[in-house]
C-alpha cells in the first residue's frame, strides 16, 4: 500500500476506461452466454467457453482486443465446432451480437463524474485504455466525459513498453504518473514495474485473461480502493 506522501509528485492521473469509468465486462459475459446457446447443438457450455477463450488468446496478436475481435473469434470457434453443419443463420446471429454490443448506451460507474471534477485543475487527466479505437472513442464521446481529459490513449496492449511510450508522449516521468484501473495485469503491474504509481479499483467481474496470481503481487507497491470516489481523498483532494 502506498503512503499518501508518495502521491505528492504526481502530475498525470490516467484512467482505464472499461470497468473503471463505465460498465463493460457484463456485456461480454452476456454475449458469451448467447454464443453458448447458439452452438449448443455441437458443444456443451463448458467446452464452448474454453474453445472460445483459447481462440481469443490465439487471435490477440492479430485481432487485438474489443468487441470486433471477440466476434471474429466467436465466428471462428462456431465454425470449428459446427463445421459444415453450422447454419449461415448462426453466423448472422453472432455478427448481430457484435452490432448490438457496439451500439449499447454507455453506463457510467457511480462516482466517476464527481471524482473527475474534483481532480480537474489539480492534475493533467488522461484516458489510457486498450481495445478497438473506434469503439473506445465512441464510448468516451457518449459518456460525456471527453471534456474532462487532456489526453486520450487507446493502446493495442498494456505492457511496459506501451506505457513507456505513453509516458514519453505525455512528457511525464514514471514517478509523476498515476494509473487508475480495474485490472492488476493491465493497469497496475506494468506501471509499477516502470516506477510509476497505480491504484487498483476492482470491478465485480474480471475477464480471466486479466487475472493475476495473488502470490505474484508481493513485489509490487500499489494502492487498492473499493470505489472510485475514494480516489480524490486518497490524493488529498
Amino acid at each position: 500500500m502506498n503512503r499518501i506522501s508518495d502521491y505528492r509528485t504526481v502530475e498525470v492521473v490516467a484512467f482505464d476506461a472499461d470497468d473503471t469509468l463505465w460498465v463493460n465486462e457484463p456485456f461480454f459475459r452476456e454475449s458469451e452466454r448467447r454464443f453458448c446457446a447458439l452452438v449448443a447443438p455441437w458443444a456443451g457450455a463448458r467446452e464452448a467457453v474454453e474453445r472460445l477463450y483459447a481462440r481469443e488468446v490465439a487471435n490477440m496478436p492479430l485481432y487485438g482486443y474489443g468487441v470486433k475481435a471477440c466476434v471474429l473469434s466467436m465466428v471462428e470457434t462456431a465454425l470449428e465446432l459446427g463445421g459444415e453443419r453450422l447454419p449461415a443463420a448462426v453466423v448472422g446471429e453472432l455478427l448481430a451480437l457484435g452490432r448490438d454490443q457496439l451500439q449499447r448506451p454507455v453506463e457510467l460507474l457511480p462516482g466517476v463524474r464527481e471524482t473527475l471534477r474534483r481532480l480537474q485543475g489539480r492534475y493533467r487527466l488522461a484516458v489510457v485504455t486498450k481495445g478497438d479505437l473506434l469503439d473506445q472513442r465512441r464510448k468516451l464521446r457518449l459518456s460525456g466525459l471527453a471534456p474532462c481529459f487532456d489526453a486520450v490513449e487507446v493502446m493495442a496492449d498494456k505492457d511496459e513498453a506501451a506505457y513507456g511510450e505513453v509516458m514519453r508522449r505525455l512528457g511525464v516521468a514514471p514517478g509523476a504518473f498515476l494509473m487508475v484501473g480495474n485490472s492488476l495485469r493491465s493497469d497496475v503491474l506494468p506501471v509499477v514495474a516502470l516506477g510509476g504509481r497505480a491504484v487498483h479499483i476492482p470491478f465485480g467481474e474480471t475477464w480471466r485473461h486479466e487475472e493475476v496470481d495473488p502470490a505474484a503481487l508481493a513485489p509490487y507497491d500499489f494502492s487498492a480502493l473499493e470505489r472510485i470516489d475514494e480516489l480524490a481523498p486518497l490524493l488529498g483532494c
